[in-house]
């Protein structure tokens, strides 16, 4: 039987536990620059007991981001300030990859340089709004993306792959879940292509399947992961058929050996254990637990073979030694729900250690 606190070997590399943090936007790259901050490092420093950190979402381009004050990776700039996160990271044990996460449709020319608006695989706006400096905002129609803008952007991925990698991440993580680019790309509601990237399965998931190829080739398959949220409704997504098109992609990735699939999972158990026997390598696994947060109950997760490894989102926001109280079997700060997303939460760097 398998436990949490287990090592395990993640693309050649041996994590202390099977705990991971999960990726959460925090909006603390302020500045022009898009750059990382010293509470950043300060903030992953204090979970670097986490077998694995996943960062809060990276845009590998100007035009990927979709929020306000979060982080790129796709300057010189930015590459050298991260330098600064991963170091502190790692002084105190911890292995930490990078999220890159381009948000597609969702957002705001607001939050654009250079006259840049939105972009997405089809002309279809999303139903909602983005939270900008001047106040909440309907989202746009986004600029379809042409042949070349589609190549340009599966480039900028593998570009800002190997900015983190001499960042001095160990790996990064390709957001293809949540309602972003890649998942605009997956789902029959956004995108209505007729060309060879939409229309049927296999060219819904051929933007998915070239630009991990890309990154894999860019710094090794060893040093990516992958996260997928089949069905998932958030930021008006809509999927007609998950349960045909994550199967043909996780087909079409398995011989890159990439070093996990992380699957953010929605009320289907079934379909959650279907992609686990699919999957060949490494199953992480962000457990459907609506509407409480992931808590101690979900490790058993591991000894039920369901999962290698489980995340853990909101209750790391409110515990940054959650890996050490989740041995102990706590206490547990609650989190909260407040602070779930974005903010510079300074309160949450000092929370009383484990007794």
């Amino acid at each position: 039987m398998t436990t949490a606190f287990e090592p395990i070997v993640l693309g050649g590399r041996r994590l202390v536990n099977r705990v991971v943090m999960a990726p959460m936007t925090r909006s603390r790259a302020y500045g022009p620059g898009a750059e990382p901050t010293e509470l950043m490092a300060t903030y992953y420093a204090q979970r670097a007991g986490a077998g694995l950190i996943v960062t809060e979402g990276i845009q590998p381009s100007p035009v990927g981001q979709g929020y306000p004050d979060t982080p790129g990776l796709h300057t010189a700039g930015q590459v050298r300030a991260w330098r600064t996160v991963t170091d502190a990271v790692h002084r105190e044990g911890g292995v930490i990859f990078a999220q890159l996460m381009h948000t597609g449709r969702i957002g705001h020319p607001k939050l654009l340089p250079d006259g840049l608006v939105p972009v997405g695989p089809s002309a279809v706006a999303a139903k909602g709004q983005v939270y900008t400096h001047e106040g909440p905002q309907d989202f746009v129609t986004p600029k379809e993306l042409s042949e070349a803008e589609i190549r340009q952007t599966v480039d900028d991925f593998a570009d800002a792959a190997r900015g983190a990698v001499e960042a001095g991440f160990d790996g990064v993580e390709i957001h293809g879940a949540n309602g972003y680019l890649i998942h605009q790309f997956l789902a029959s509601g956004s995108n209505r292509r007729t060309d060879a990237w939409g229309g049927d399965t296999e060219g819904r998931i051929r933007f998915a399947v070239e630009v991990v190829t890309a990154v894999a080739e860019a710094i090794g398959g060893h040093r990516v992961g992958l996260r997928i949220s089949p069905g998932n409704p958030f930021n008006d997504m809509s999927e007609d058929d998950p349960g045909e098109v994550y199967p043909a992609l996780l087909d079409r990735l398995a011989g890159l050996e990439l070093a996990y699939l992380h699957l953010m999972e929605g009320p289907d158990r079934g379909l959650t254990t279907a992609l686990r026997r699919a999957w060949p390598g490494t199953f992480v696994l962000n457990p459907f637990t609506h509407p409480d947060v992931t808590g101690p109950d979900e490790l058993k997760l591991l000894e039920d073979g369901i999962a290698d490894m489980v995340a853990y989102g909101a209750l790391f926001l409110a515990n940054p030694d959650l890996p050490r109280r989740l041995a102990a079997g706590g206490p547990f700060n609650t989190p909260d729900p407040a602070t779930f997303y974005g903010g510079d939460h300074r309160g949450y760097t000092d929370y009383p250690a484990l007794d």
